[in-house]
C-alpha cells in the first residue's frame, strides 16, 4: 500500500538532507509479521528522493506513528507536501531463525568470496 506524507506544513529537503516524514498512521501488526517500508522508484528517478534505511522495518510490537526516513540525493531542493505519496508498505510474514554454533561450515562453490564475486569467470547462461 502507498504511504502518504502527513506533516503539518510542507517539508523542504536540501540536497543531502534527510528528514523523518510523518505519515499520520499507527498500526497493530500481528505477531509473526512485519511491515516493510520501501522507497518509491518514481521519486528516486524524478527527484533523487530515497530512503536512508531501505527497507525500513515496523516490528509487530511497535505502536507509534509510522515515519519514513527520506533523504534528498538529488542536486535540487525537494518539497514534500502533505498528501504526497512517499513510500510503500508491505506486510509480510517473518521467520524467526534459530542460530546454531558449529565448528565448520559446509563448503560451497563461492566459499568466502565477497561483493561482486558471484558471476566471475562464468560464461553467460552457465550458472
Amino acid at each position: 500500500m502507498d504511504l502518504y506524507a502527513c506533516p503539518d506544513v510542507p517539508m523542504v529537503l536540501a540536497p543531502g538532507e534527510r528528514a523523518l516524514v510523518p505519515t499520520g498512521l499507527a498500526m497493530e501488526i500481528p505477531d509473526g509479521y512485519e511491515g516493510q517500508v520501501r522507497p518509491r522508484s518514481g521519486l528516486a528517478l524524478r527527484l533523487g528522493l530515497g530512503m536512508v534505511n531501505a527497507p525500513g522495518t515496523i516490528d509487530s510490537d511497535y505502536r507509534g506513528e509510522v515515519g519514513v526516513l527520506l533523504i534528498n540525493l538529488g542536486q535540487d531542493e525537494v518539497t514534500v507536501n502533505p498528501g504526497d505519496r512517499i513510500a510503500q508498505l508491505v506486510i509480510t510474514p517473518v521467520v524467526q531463525a534459530r542460530l546454531v554454533e558449529v565448528g565448520e561450515l559446509s563448503p560451497t562453490r563461492r566459499g568466502e568470496g565477497g561483493f561482486g564475486h558471484t558471476g566471475r569467470g562464468r560464461k553467460k547462461g552457465h550458472g
